[in-house]
């Protein structure tokens, strides 16, 4: 793999790169939709190449879960399995050491918000009264499976295992995610982990050909654990870097987590946003150096009849948009607009139940993505960013 900064910008940390891999050009800053079963929920393949769509990411832990990262390697790995000749991303497996851990114990999901009155979970929304399905030591992970309740032991070599198995292009070190409600001291714990895991990650990291190792940065809300993290992780041969867990309960208190974090990684090496997508978002991550994102906002919204329209939310859901003529954007070029669906028949759909809505609004979400990182490439290139 080779990182080419393209053009830097003199109003921000922006740059115009491209991630070159085994499998093509990554054009960077990118958002990576995410095909969490080898699957982008929805649409097809040449849908996804339609809309210019670089490069997928995948989920390790539920592809080892099923069909199981074995049975995909016997298919040629992700790229034979789904037809998908263009870059894959897989994360480690760390983010469900969260959602179904902490994620269950606290009440809580790793969303970013306002507080709302003094009660942290007006902003946080989780799954409360659950019994968590993981176990977190020094070792590595117990989880219990969601699917059938078998007993399965994750650690950063059995994940980088699982990940060379699936055959992506671009893989992350095994980390602990920490919840939002975790205090200091616990934080600082699950970053200690991250960091041992780390250097567990690489040293299982066999597959140097074809495969580039990513580590990742934690730290929570907390400045000097981000610092420690990010210096940390960059003193570690990673060919790239992934900024994830918590950023904090406000939109400033992540804007400065992302600064805070940056300053410390190579800037001659590609960073990513771990599973953050709101349009705001990516514009400050752009902002602020990173090159990279991945979300399942645009399609989970698609899928539940929300379309991504200028820098807010249409919920198609609604019956006012039924007598409605008018497509989701009239300068939209994405299959649904340009083939002139109207809201009302997209209403109609969506509150039938019917997939077709699915498809569509989705079409048109994934479609804004990769129109907002054009837009911001091409605001980089003429130094307008």
């Amino acid at each position: 793999m080779a990182f080419k900064i393209l053009k830097k910008s003199k109003k921000s940390k922006a740059r115009l790169g491209v991630i070159e891999t085994c499998h093509g050009p990554i054009r960077t800053p990118a958002f990576i939709p995410v095909g969490t079963k080898a699957t982008v929920k929805g649409v097809t393949i040449d849908q996804l190449k339609s809309i210019g769509s670089d490069a997928l990411l995948c989920n390790t832990y539920h592809l080892y879960l099923k069909p199981g990262d074995e049975l995909i390697k016997k298919h040629g790995g992700l790229h034979g399995f789904m037809k998908w000749d263009k870059p894959i991303f897989t994360d480690s497996g760390g983010f469900q050491v969260f959602s179904l851990g902490l994620s269950i114990e606290h009440g809580v999901g790793k969303i970013i918000g306002e507080l709302q009155g003094k009660n942290e979970k007006d902003t946080f929304r989780g799954t409360k009264n659950r019994k968590p399905l993981v176990k977190v030591t020094d070792e590595g992970v117990a989880f219990q499976s969601f699917l059938d309740g078998s007993k399965h032991f994750f650690t950063p070599e059995k994940s980088i295992k699982i990940q060379e198995n699936l055959g992506a292009d671009i893989i992350v070190a095994f980390d602990e995610c920490p919840s939002p409600l975790s205090d200091y001291e616990y934080t600082k714990k699950a970053m200690e982990r991250t960091h041992a895991w780390a250097a567990r990650s690489l040293k299982a990291f066999k597959n140097k050909k074809k495969q580039e190792l990513w580590g990742v940065v934690q730290g929570g809300e907390f400045k000097d654990l981000r610092e420690i993290s990010a210096k940390y992780i960059n003193s570690l041969n990673f060919s790239g870097f992934a900024i994830g867990g918590f950023f904090g309960k406000s939109k400033k208190t992540m804007y400065q987590v992302l600064n805070w974090t940056n300053q410390y990684l190579d800037e001659n090496k590609p960073k990513h946003l771990l599973g953050i997508g709101k349009v705001e978002d990516i514009i400050a991550g752009v902002k602020a150096g990173l090159d990279t994102f991945d979300c399942v906002i645009p399609t989970r919204l698609g899928r539940n009849g929300t379309a991504l329209i200028n820098k807010s939310e249409l919920s198609l859901r609604s019956s006012k948009f039924l007598t409605s003529k008018d497509p989701i954007s009239k300068t939209c070029r994405c299959y649904t607009c340009s083939n002139k669906f109207s809201r009302g028949y997209l209403s109609h759909l969506v509150r039938s139940g019917e997939m077709l809505a699915g498809t569509l609004i989705t079409l048109h979400n994934l479609t804004f993505m990769e129109d907002l990182m054009a837009s911001l490439r091409d605001k980089i290139k003429h130094g307008l960013l």
